[in-house]
């Protein structure tokens, strides 16, 4: 199997392109608690899915808005989430992306993040899937090498955090620590969509991100443009995060990480976010 990425990258630009639309965006279901989908979910999904499978029938695909219970993890399969961060699009906030990522036998191929807003695609190609992808592995910003920042300090970090807007009963413990985190940071910022959140730690905009509860398709592409621009992704134990289901997801420059890990995210078991 081999990608081509400028086939790769014209796909999900035509599925961003359709974020424009505010009278899809108006038309909005809602799936549960703080959870929405939209038409141009919807749109985008269907749209990015036929394409892919034109170019790569061979390949499964796992989304967001449909039943993904037949997927075998042991194969190659897409993983896209048409609109991360559905709420920021509903509300015109211009802060949503479409993230898609490659795995093949549990491993990352490739990942992309486009923010049509910006016009920013960030993607990554790992080592284990540089034999399907050209050019080169790494990570990058619109063609250009990013890499993870040189913070060493909490003192020095800006954190990006996710709330679990789905996970209220959770709120006390979250922004408990979400206190403890901002008076030992610079600041904290709170963007609403993982996929970029992750993106910006890859091209040191941000120290690190975390948030709880994550689904495959928030962090999947994200994980490869962190790790690939030479930070980690882990879970809050710092363990390597599950991309076939939901968890809680770290991403950092490495070593600001490891400090929320042991000084931090050590305080909840594991079972306190699940």
């Amino acid at each position: 199997m081999q990608i081509e990425l400028q086939k790769l990258f014209e796909i999900v630009k035509e599925g961003g392109a359709l974020f424009r639309n505010r009278e899809e965006a108006a038309h909005i279901r809602v799936k549960g608690v703080s959870d929405y989908v939209t038409q141009v979910d919807l749109h985008v999904q269907e749209q990015i899915r036929t394409r892919l499978m034109q170019e790569w029938p061979q390949v499964q695909f796992m989304g967001e808005e449909k039943d993904n219970s037949d997927i075998d993890f042991t194969k190659a399969v897409w993983i896209l989430d048409p609109v991360d961060g559905t709420t920021n699009l509903i509300h015109d906030f211009r802060q949503s992306a479409v993230s898609l990522a490659l795995y093949e036998g549990g491993k990352p191929v490739c990942g992309v993040v486009y923010q049509p807003y910006t016009e920013e695609l960030f993607h990554a190609v790992s080592h284990e899937g540089a034999s399907h992808a050209k050019p080169d592995c790494g990570a990058y910003l619109n063609g250009k090498p990013i890499h993870v920042s040189g913070a060493q300090t909490m003192a020095e970090s800006l954190i990006s955090i996710g709330t679990a807007p789905y996970e209220h009963g959770y709120a006390d413990r979250n922004f408990d620590l979400f206190k403890r985190i901002f008076l030992d940071c610079q600041d904290i910022r709170r963007l609403g969509s993982a996929a970029i959140d992750l993106a910006y730690v890859a091209c040191g905009r941000t120290d690190a991100f975390f948030e709880m509860n994550l689904k495959p398709w928030d962090f999947a592409a994200g994980r490869i443009l962190v790790e690939e621009a030479g930070g980690t992704v882990t879970d809050f134990e710092g363990n390597s995060p599950d991309f076939r289901k939901k968890g809680s997801v770290l991403g950092s420059n490495g070593k600001i990480g490891k400090l929320l890990v042991e000084r931090y995210m050590n305080t909840f078991s594991v079972n306190t976010f699940s």
